[in-house]
């Protein structure tokens, strides 16, 4: 071997000394006990440990009280002395001439909400992105976001004053140019549109708060070589601007399949009315009538749809999540 060749293997070495020094301390960190790990660092353990009692008080605790959809639940025998029924409960919901009404309009709402709710934010993020006057761009995402903090009730209150057949401002101005107001909240039609456009009213700005915040990673190195190639800004937007925010849409998008058979529950409760139940009455809605609306309440039967309606979600979720994954190589999980 030359001198040169062993110079340049002796740097070699030498270079791999901090990579194997760091190696072997990770090493000796992962044989120290577990209980000796978790004394030195308990500061960061006590700093996360109110996050970690929250939810197993609040999210993993309540699946004890997942029993009650598989008995005969009655307050005085309580949750273990209840009788035993097994899945007659979910049987009795699937059989019924309920069921299929009940799927076909929270299936119904949950995808017009999603088909027409979720492109709308990406739209505006790239608007807003593209404007080149700062402060108009900040004025517009002010105006835009700022809904999404009006409580629920707040909308449904001005949905009223604003589409009210004798009180309300929209039937007013649709009869002073010579056209018929439709029922907005009582015809069954429209029960759907109302909900939807007035959710993405509410929430599409502050929606859009997450996509103009990826927007931010792309560098503009790639605007500044593209315009020199003469592209316009709609080709700018199209092959730089939207791949950028795809890994995330598709996040979003597997997380609102996964609500799917949960729509907003508030909403549609205070938006419902006995005109237009044929479409406004969906799952969530049905739970609420029969476990603590009805006279009799039915804990068993409402517990069991609840199940029912929780596990069909979580179906969807991983179905798409895995479609995704192997579409897009982009998942949630």
């Amino acid at each position: 071997m030359s001198t040169d060749q062993g110079s340049f293997v002796d740097q070699l070495r030498v270079d791999d000394e901090p990579s194997a020094k760091k190696t072997a301390v990770l090493d000796g960190a992962r044989k120290k006990p577990l209980g000796r790990r978790l004394l030195q660092s308990w500061q960061l353990y006590l700093l996360v440990l109110p996050a970690v009692v929250w939810v197993v008080i609040f999210m993993y605790w309540p699946m004890y009280g997942i029993q009650i959809a598989f008995r005969n639940f009655t307050p005085v025998g309580g949750i273990t002395g209840s009788e035993w029924v097994g899945l007659e409960h979910i049987e009795r919901f699937v059989s019924s001439h309920n069921f299929w009404p009940l799927l076909r309009n929270t299936v119904v709402l949950a995808f017009y909400e999603l088909i027409a709710g979720f492109p709308i934010p990406i739209l505006l993020a790239l608007a807003l992105n593209a404007v080149r006057q700062k402060y108009f761009s900040r004025v517009v995402q002010l105006i835009t976001y700022a809904p999404n903090f009006i409580s629920v009730v707040v909308v449904v209150g001005i949905l009223v004053m604003l589409l009210d057949p004798s009180t309300g401002i929209v039937p007013h101005a649709l009869s002073l140019l010579g056209i018929d107001a439709p029922a907005f909240l009582t015809d069954p039609g429209w029960f759907r549109h109302t909900y939807v456009w007035s959710g993405i009213w509410q929430t599409a700005g502050f929606s859009a708060i997450i996509y103009l915040a990826a927007l931010t990673s792309v560098p503009p190195e790639l605007h500044e070589a593209a315009k020199v190639d003469g592209a316009s800004q709609l080709r700018r937007m199209w092959h730089i601007d939207l791949p950028a925010i795809l890994p995330i849409a598709i996040v979003l998008m597997i997380l609102n399949v996964g609500t799917i058979m949960s729509v907003g529950f508030e909403k549609v409760l205070l938006l419902q009315n006995p005109l237009n139940l044929t479409t406004s009455q969906v799952i969530d809605t049905y739970v609420y009538e029969v476990g603590l609306k009805s006279p009799i309440p039915q804990y068993s039967y409402a517990t069991a749809i609840g199940l029912f309606r929780s596990i069909v979600g979580l179906i969807l979720l991983i179905a798409v999540n895995s479609l995704a994954k192997r579409t897009t190589k982009a998942g949630l999980f």
